[in-house]
């Protein structure tokens, strides 16, 4: 049950109109607060405060309510029936939407031939998180990892290949694809290839030329280049999908990027030349996406460079013609770095001017940066730019050492759940949008707003429900304390925390609600002894009933943020 929008419409109907229903910071007054009166006294032409004693009769007509009281100039503090509470909560379960949307989710974009980098951590944390909540909710979601694989990393690759092997048939105009071939291309090495192959082209004119001469013979379909590109293809996907499956982020249901979209460059191009869209600029060819009402400069969408090649802009517009054909999404939401929201904003508007799509079905769900303690971007002991690999690796350090120090002993599974829970959570208790600090130490205590203590509570409520070995049956009669009341509204409380980070696009609510919900599970593990013998039958049912709601809620959380809950802690 959604507790809030239960007493909520419950007020309102009452009373006859709508009020503002709130949850008080301290609940010994109530559960609920409502300001209904000030919102009743202007038309009843009466003190807040007059008005409030006067509906106080009305609410305690209301089935679920065991007291109300006035508080300051006119709130009204509402208590809920310890009966109603403990009869009407229930776990978790999967939704049902009233209007099931299909929805496309564009985060990952990881490249071909690069090692993934920080700056894919958190598009795969947020955007996994949002798909697991939106599919709970009853939504049909489609996730594309749109992958880097057509434009100029590509012919800096190939290049930087030649320069390394100019031996090999590849690079002949004339070659079979039949053509059996003995080369074998390592991983570690791959992921090198690009930036050196950049750091080059940036010294050497010659090889920058050559990489613009293969980049434009591989799109424009050279079997040689094409040959080689699928190998090394092949072991970049195999490399992100070990990636997703480390992250423990849900299968993408589309590794489609630039290069799929390029398909479809053709009939886009049509469309924006019957409307007149496309104008020649210096030799380029753009879009001109500013409005009138525009106060900020918005520079036109680029859809082929000067050299005639096609664009970043012009192949994630023809991402949107493709989604549309193949999905047919309700809203397409892409999941990146805020700095590249004006990329977006173009994006959407010349898909709105075309009539590809419509700009209002478009979202851009921006994130800030991960810095170190300086403040600056987070770097690796070497001071390089971490990758999304040493990220984990930290945090696998820092639970190890941290495991050791209090002598617990872990297998290495555990250790590597522990730590994903770190980072992951880390990232979801902040605000998308902000910046947040990595610090490894302090992501990975057992104490405070992080992952480890999400999943010790988990497994210290996992170990009880174990050893009790009960039906956990729903109790009838039984009257509760303080801290179960708390831990009950708290689970009821679940479906609006869900539903509002749906609707706010806030992931940081679940992981917040996950925190607030643990503080109340261990006030009620301490304060309320389950199994010791002195505990009478009834009591000790109750509260194994309890535990059982808290914990399937908690579970149901930890899933929807990609955690996983280990055996033992």
């Amino acid at each position: 049950m959604n507790l809030h929008k239960y007493v909520s419409d419950a007020i309102n109907n009452k009373l006859g109109f709508e009020a503002k229903l709130d949850v008080p910071k301290n609940r010994d007054f109530g559960d609920f607060s409502t300001n209904a009166a000030m919102v009743g006294a202007k038309t009843a032409g009466k003190n807040p405060r007059e008005l409030a004693n006067e509906y106080l009769p009305l609410l305690k007509e209301l089935d679920f309510v065991a007291d109300v009281s006035v508080a300051g100039p006119g709130f009204i503090n509402i208590k809920i029936k310890d009966d109603f509470i403990l009869q009407n909560t229930t776990a978790p379960k999967q939704m049902s939407a009233e209007k099931p949307l299909t929805i496309d989710l564009d985060y990952g974009a990881y490249n071909v031939a690069k090692s993934l980098h920080i700056g894919h951590l958190r598009t795969s944390i947020v955007g996994d998180t949002f798909n697991r909540v939106a599919k709970f909710l009853g939504h049909k979601t489609f996730s594309w990892n749109h992958i880097g694989d057509w434009g100029k990393p590509m012919g800096l690759i190939i290049a930087w290949i030649e320069r390394l092997h100019p031996e090999l048939p590849y690079f002949q105009d004339n070659f079979d694809p039949k053509t059996p071939v003995d080369y074998e291309i390592d991983e570690k090495e791959l992921n090198n290839y690009y930036p050196s192959a950049s750091a080059l082209s940036k010294e050497d004119a010659e090889f920058q030329a050559r990489a613009q001469e293969i980049k434009a013979k591989f799109q424009a379909g050279h079997p040689g280049y094409f040959a080689l590109y699928e190998r090394f293809l092949a072991i970049s996907l195999r490399t992100m999908n070990n990636t997703v499956k480390r992250l423990n982020i849900l299968p993408f249901d589309y590794d489609l990027g630039e290069r799929n979209a390029a398909k479809y460059l053709e009939p886009v191009e049509k469309i924006l030349r019957e409307k007149n869209m496309i104008f020649e600029d210096d030799g380029a060819q753009i879009i001109n996406v500013k409005r009138d009402t525009d106060n900020a400069p918005i520079p036109p969408y680029m859809w082929r460079d000067s050299r005639g090649a096609d664009t970043y802009d012009s192949t994630d517009l023809a991402a949107v013609y493709c989604r549309k054909l193949t999905d047919n999404p309700d809203t397409i939401i892409y999941f990146t770095d805020l700095r590249q929201s004006l990329h977006f904003e173009q994006l959407f508007r010349a898909a709105d001017m075309s009539g590809i799509y419509p700009y209002d079905k478009f979202e851009h769900i921006g994130y800030g940066t991960i810095n170190g303690k300086d403040g600056k971007p987070f770097k690796t002991r070497d001071g390089n730019a971490a990758g999304l690999d040493d990220i984990i690796d930290i945090a696998n350090e820092a639970v190890t050492a941290r495991v050791a120090e209090s002598g617990k002993k872990l297998d290495e599974e555990t250790i590597k759940t522990i730590a994903l829970a770190a980072v992951k959570f880390n990232d979801l208790i902040h605000d998308v949008k902000s910046d947040y600090i990595f610090e490894p130490s302090a992501i990975t205590s057992f104490e405070g707003k992080t992952g480890p203590y999400i999943l010790y509570t988990a497994v210290r409520l996992n170990s009880i429900l174990k050893r009790a070995n009960a039906d956990f049956s729903k109790p009838y009669g039984y009257t509760l304390t303080t801290e179960e009341r708390n831990l009950l509204i708290e689970i009821m409380d679940f479906e609006r925390t869900i539903l509002s980070a749906y609707e706010n696009r806030a992931t940081d609510m679940i992981a917040n609600y996950a925190y607030d919900l643990c503080q109340l599970i261990n006030n009620f593990y301490h304060n309320c002894p389950i199994l010791r013998d002195d505990i009478p039958a009834n009591i000790k049912a109750g509260r194994l009933y309890i535990a059982k709601l808290a914990f399937d809620t908690l579970a149901t959380a930890i899933d929807l943020m990609g955690l996983k809950i280990p055996r033992e802690m």
